[in-house]
């Protein structure tokens, strides 16, 4: 809380000079997750944007979303790490990720941004990495690549995950989760037959929390958006690598000029706002949208134009 806290008085300070967005949202879905929902700062000019889902480990479990900011992709953007697309980091209470609903959460996003579906990629580790490895085992048609650190799934029957770009990472010297839970999901998977959209790497002396440095990584980015469902036979891109430097070097590619605005997102239902809305001078769809406690699928709707069209200050718009 403490760090919410201190990011948004540093957004009161410095001056914007970027219009991503950052919302907080809750009981938004009824069989799924709160979560944190990113907007980059070119998405309003972008006809589909890619979606990134980040599922956290098991010491952010909980029900305050704050506890999400600790680590991972949301802090990566805090620091100054500019990823350009949708970020999705929902929050799961204690249980081990449920891939029914982290796959409820990508349809909402789905339905009412505007989302590449050829692009949607999955990483996590810890519990996440688990859970990444669960949803891509049973969603690989829908998911463009994912990245499992210091995971494991007790599964036999890890078929499906050799037909996705996978790349899986494990440190030696982990004590929480050993390397063997990520030898056996590729022991799994070698008796499918083929594994040649996969990359496995075992880091010699990493220990478990060293591969949170991923998450800042440029290439860990690059090298998610680099696939998509297009691509034919979905080979996977090999061109990058890890190692124990580049995770030395993860905090010192970051834009310090890069401010994310943080806003509460609240369900639609929960506030009575009014019907109307005149268009201020460099207002977004996402912020008009935000401000009215509603969707920018719902003023595309209600207003019969598309999530592209131009905002004139002055123009009065249908919010409800």
């Amino acid at each position: 809380m403490k760090k919410l806290l201190f990011l948004i008085l540093m957004l009161f300070t410095l001056p914007l000079t970027t219009k991503a967005q950052l919302m907080a949202c809750r009981g938004f879905i009824e069989d799924g997750y709160d979560f944190w929902l990113y907007l980059p700062d070119n998405y309003e000019k972008a006809e589909e944007v890619p979606l990134v889902m980040f599922l956290h480990g098991k010491s952010l479990s909980g029900d305050s979303l704050e506890m999400v900011l600790r680590y991972g992709c949301i802090d990566a953007l805090f620091r100054g790490r500019r990823i350009n697309a949708i970020v999705a980091a929902p929050q799961t209470p204690e249980e081990p990720w449920d891939p029914e609903k982290v796959m409820n959460l990508y349809n909402w996003i789905d339905n009412h941004y505007k989302v590449d579906t050829n692009r949607f990629y999955v990483l996590g580790m810890s519990m996440g990495g688990w859970g990444t490895l669960n949803v891509a085992s049973k969603y690989p048609h829908k998911i463009a690549a994912a990245m499992a650190m210091c995971g494991g799934l007790p599964h036999n029957d890890l078929c499906g995950l050799t037909t996705l770009p996978l790349w899986i990472i494990h440190g030696t010297a982990d004590e929480l989760t050993p390397v063997s839970c990520s030898d056996r999901v590729v022991d799994s998977m070698r008796s499918c037959g083929d594994t040649t959209r996969l990359i496995y790497d075992r880091l010699k002396g990493e220990n478990h929390g060293r591969l949170a440095r991923i998450f800042y990584l440029r290439q860990t980015y690059e090298w998610l958006f680099s696939h998509s469902l297009l691509d034919k036979g979905r080979p996977v891109n090999r061109s990058y690598s890890m190692s124990s430097e580049l995770i030395d070097d993860a905090y010192n590619d970051m834009d310090a000029n890069f401010v994310v605005n943080v806003v509460e997102a609240v369900y639609p239902p929960l506030r009575d706002k009014k019907k109307y809305h005149v268009i201020k001078r460099g207002e977004s769809l996402a912020e008009i949208a935000v401000e009215n406690y509603t969707t920018v699928s719902i003023i595309c709707k209600l207003n019969k134009f598309k999530k592209t069209v131009k905002l004139w200050p002055g123009r009065k718009i249908r919010v409800k």
